[in-house]
Order: structure tokens, then C-alpha cells, then sequence
């Protein structure tokens, strides 16, 4: 019988339940749950598998809550990334609302919106050079458009 894991008693069995049923962001429901597999007599092992997780990282996530309680089982990558990749958006917010508002009028030619035509209007607003017509794509999507 494989030998059961040590799991400080930051929290009870019922709590840990709660907790893994009610949080909102998966990696933190995920790791919750394997804390209370854990604490109700499951192995590391058998409860990686059940969540669907590899092992090393289930131990992983076992010894940050031993020594962090809660505090080990938060999910970090969220508060790191303020904007993917660090780079600044093309288009602050109210210039963001001006392509919003222009997207829902006919453009300047009198026919429909395209990638370029987006593109041109954020080279304009932006005083950028060659933008590429996908950012244009990027942007129409972002507006719910396509």
C-alpha cells in the first residue's frame, strides 16, 4: 500500500471541499481539489490522476501548502501578466472608443470596413508607420466584428 502523504492542518477536510467547489479560477480549483483529496486519505498519485495533473506538479503543489497554507495555492500567473507579452497596446482607451464609434458608421469611401481600412485609421490615430493589415484583423475581432 503506497505510504499516504503529510498534509499540515491549515484547513479541515469540509473546508477544503468548499473550497475546491466554489473557486472561480480553475488552476485554483485545481489545486484546491487536490488538497482535499489528499486530506480525505487519497495519495498524491491517485489524486493527480483523478485531476487530470502530472505528478510532479501535484507534489509540488503539496509541499507549497504545507509550508504556505492558502497562501501556497494561489495561482501567481495572473498578477504577473499586466498585458501579454509586456507590450503596450496599439490604442489607449479613448482611442479605443473612437475605433468603436467609427467602426459603427459607413468608413470615409462609403462601403464597408476592412482589415487595411482599420489598420489605415490606427496608422492615422496612433501616427504610426506600416502597420501591418493585421493588426486591422486584430482590432475589428476585439470590436466584435469580423
Amino acid at each position: 500500500m503506497p505510504k499516504k502523504a503529510y498534509l499540515s492542518a491549515h484547513f479541515q477536510p469540509s473546508e477544503l471541499k468548499h473550497k475546491y467547489l466554489t473557486s472561480k479560477d480553475p488552476v485554483k480549483a485545481r489545486r484546491w481539489g487536490l488538497i482535499w483529496k489528499v486530506a480525505v486519505g487519497w495519495t498524491i498519485k491517485n489524486s493527480a490522476i483523478a485531476l487530470g495533473i502530472n505528478y510532479q506538479y501535484a507534489k509540488k503543489n503539496v509541499k507549497k501548502y504545507n509550508e504556505l497554507g492558502a497562501e501556497g495555492i494561489k495561482n501567481r500567473q495572473q498578477k504577473s501578466r499586466a498585458h501579454r507579452r509586456g507590450k503596450q497596446p496599439l490604442l489607449n482607451p479613448e482611442q479605443w472608443q473612437k475605433l468603436i464609434a467609427a467602426l459603427r458608421q459607413r468608413p470615409a469611401d462609403v462601403k464597408i470596413w476592412t482589415v487595411s481600412k482599420v489598420a489605415r485609421w490606427i496608422e492615422k490615430e496612433t501616427k504610426r508607420e506600416k502597420l501591418s493589415n493585421q493588426r486591422g484583423w486584430d482590432y475589428l475581432k476585439k470590436c466584435g466584428y469580423s
